[in-house]
C-alpha cells in the first residue's frame, strides 16, 4: 500500500518547519538512505532521508513552503508493484489511503524537553526524544505497534552529509500478528533465512525494511525481545493566548517574516521567564592571573595553530566550578531532581538567525587547547546553519559572554531544562584592592549566574559563584 511521508521532527524543539528544497520529484525511484529534501528546523537546515524503497507518486507540499506542522503528508511513495499514477489519483481525490491528510502532532509539555544527558530519566515531554506521531489504523482496524518521528514519516532525518542509522523511532515490524514488510524485505528475508516476527522495523509504522533484514542477517540469534512498555504520555500544553493585534506606527518601515529559530527563541525564553523562578548572584572577578596565563600558553600553542581566547577559561572555570559544586549541576523536573556526573557547557554563539547554543562536553576534563579548537569549530558551524542535532543538544548549564561588546553587567535567561547560566561581562580596569592592602589597578570582570530556585539554593548558588571566582583568580587550578 502507498506510504505516507510526513515532516518529521528533526529538533528537539521543532513544531513546525519549512520545506525549503525538494531533492526528489514526481515519479523519481528512492531507495533507503537516499535524500529526499531539505527541511530548515528550529536550530539548522537538515536533510531529510527516506527509510523505504518506491517511486514517489506525488509531493503534496511545494519546495519553499513554511510553517509546515509535524505529522503532515508531504509526499507519497507507492511501493514495488504499484503504479504511482494510480497511487496519485487515489490521494489527490482522498482514496483508500487517506494519504493526503495531515494530521496534528500531540503538543508536549513545553517546560521539560531537553535531555542533557542521554540517560537523563526525565521521559516526559523531553526535548531529547522527537515527538511521537498520531497514532494511524490499518484497513482492519487496529493501530501499530510503535510509533516515532522515524515511523511516521517514510523517512528519518540525517545531518547534512552524514547518513543516519536508522536507529532512532525504531518500533516493532508487526501488527496485531500481521508482518508489515516490504516485497523485497521479504525476499531477502526468505534468502537469508531471517524470522521477520523478530526484527524490528525502521521504517513506516514499523515496517521492516532492507536495512532491517541485512542487519539482522549478520546478528547472531538473540532471545525474543520483551515487548515494550508504552510510551507515558505528555502533559498537554496550557492552550496559549490568542496574539493581539499590533498597531504598527505609520513610519516608513520594512517587514521581516520571523525564521524558525527565531520563534523558537521567543517561546523558550517566554516560557522560561514566565515559569522558571530566577535568582540572581554577582560577582567581581580579578583576571590578572587568568590573562598573564593565557598569554604563557597561547605562545607554547602557536606552533600547533591554537589560541585560546578568555572566553574559552572561562568555559573550563565554569565546568570545574559546577563539578567542585555538585549541587548546582542539576535540572529540574516535575517529580526529582537530576544531578550529573560531568559538566557540559553550552556557549551561546550569536548568528544571523538568532541564537544558539552549542554544547562543549566532558568540559571540566578536557585540555584548554581542546575546547578552544571545539569551540571555534562550533561556532562556525552554528553561524553557518550546520549544527548536527547532537552538537546542541544537551549541556548541563550555559555561558554567555557580551564582554567583547564592552558589556559591564548583564542577567541572562535560562535555557530550561538546566539549570543555571553564567553571564559574563567585559574585563576592565577598575580600582582594586591588592593583596598587600593597598589600592591599585587591576583587570576586573563582573560575571552573574542566574539559577532556577526550584533547583538551586541561594546559598549552594554562592558557593558555585565563589569556587567560580577561585578558579578564574588562581587559574593553575582548573588545570590541576
Amino acid at each position: 500500500m502507498p506510504i505516507e511521508i510526513k515532516m518529521p521532527a528533526l529538533s528537539p524543539t521543532m513544531e513546525e518547519g519549512t520545506l525549503a528544497k525538494w531533492l526528489v520529484k514526481e515519479g523519481d525511484s528512492v531507495k533507503s538512505g537516499d535524500i529526499l529534501a531539505e527541511i530548515e528546523t528550529d536550530k539548522a537546515t537538515m536533510e531529510f532521508e527516506a527509510v523505504d524503497e518506491g517511486v514517489i507518486a506525488s509531493v503534496a507540499v511545494a519546495e519553499g513552503t513554511d510553517n509546515v506542522k509535524v505529522g503532515t503528508v508531504i509526499a507519497i511513495l507507492a511501493e514495488e508493484g504499484e503504479d504511482a499514477a494510480d497511487v496519485k489519483a487515489k490521494s489527490a481525490s482522498g482514496g483508500a489511503s487517506g494519504a493526503a491528510k495531515a494530521e496534528t502532532p500531540q503538543p508536549a509539555d513545553p517546560m521539560f524537553k531537553g535531555r542533557p544527558d542521554a540517560t537523563d530519566p526525565n521521559a516526559k515531554g523531553n526535548e531529547g526524544e522527537a515527538p511521537a506521531d498520531p497514532v494511524e489504523r490499518e484497513d482492519h482496524g487496529r493501530p501499530p505497534v510503535g510509533g516515532g518521528a522515524e515511523a511516521a514519516g517514510g523517512g528519518t532525518a540525517a545531518p547534512r552529509a552524514e547518513t543516519s542509522d536508522g536507529g532512532a523511532g525504531r518500533s516493532a515490524g508487526t501488527t496485531a500478528g500481521r508482518i508489515k514488510a516490504s516485497p523485497l524485505a521479504r525476499r531477502l528475508a526468505a534468502d537469508s533465512g531471517v524470522d521477520l516476527g523478530g526484527v524490528k522495523g525502521s521504517g513506516p509504522n514499523g515496517r521492516v525494511v532492507r536495512a532491517d533484514v541485512e542487519e539482522a542477517a549478520k546478528a547472531p540469534p538473540a532471545a525474543e525481545a520483551k515487548a515494550a512498555a508504552p510510551a507515558p504520555t505528555a502533559d498537554a500544553a496550557p492552550a496559549s493566548q490568542a496574539a493581539k493585534p499590533v498597531a504598527i506606527p505609520d513610519i516608513p518601515h520594512t517587514v521581516a517574516k520571523l525564521s524558525n529559530v527565531r520563534k523558537t527563541i521567543a517561546r523558550r525564553l517566554t516560557e522560561s521567564k514566565q515559569q522558571v523562578p530566577h535568582i540572581y548572584l554577582t560577582v567581581d572577578v580579578r583576571l590578572d592571573a587568568l590573562l598573564s596565563l593565557r598569554g604563557q600558553l597561547n605562545r607554547t600553542l602557536e606552533a600547533r595553530g591554537v589560541k585560546l581566547s578568555v572566553n574559552d577559561l572561562l568555559v573550563k572555570a565554569l565546568a570545574v566550578a559546577l563539578v567542585q559544586v555538585p549541587k548546582c549541576n542539576v535540572m529540574f523536573t516535575p517529580t526529582d531532581l537530576i544531578s550529573f556526573e560531568r559538566a557540559d557547557i553550552s556557549v551561546a554563539v550569536s548568528t544571523p538567525t538568532g541564537l544558539i547554543t552549542p554544547v562543549v562536553t566532558h568540559a571540566d576534563t578536557k585540555a584548554l587547547s581542546q575546547i578552544a579548537t571545539e569551540v571555534k569549530e562550533l561556532a562556525g558551524l552554528a553561524r553557518e546553519n550546520k549544527l548536527k542535532p547532537e552538537q546542541y543538544q544537551g549541556g548541563t548549564a550555559s555561558i554567555s559572554n557580551m564582554g567583547m561588546f564592552g558589556i559591564k553587567q548583564f542577567d541572562a535567561v535560562i535555557n530550561p531544562p538546566q539549570a543555571m547560566i553564567l553571564a559574563v561581562g567585559a574585563g576592565e580596569k577598575r580600582p582594586y584592592v591588592l593583596d598587600d592592602g593597598t589600592l591599585g589597578v587591576a583587570t576586573v570582570m563582573s560575571a552573574t549566574g542566574s539559577f532556577d530556585h526550584r533547583a538551586v539554593d541561594g546559598a549552594d548558588g554562592a558557593e558555585l559563584m565563589r569556587a567560580f571566582k577561585t578558579l578564574v583568580e588562581s587559574p593553575l587550578g582548573m588545570l590541576a
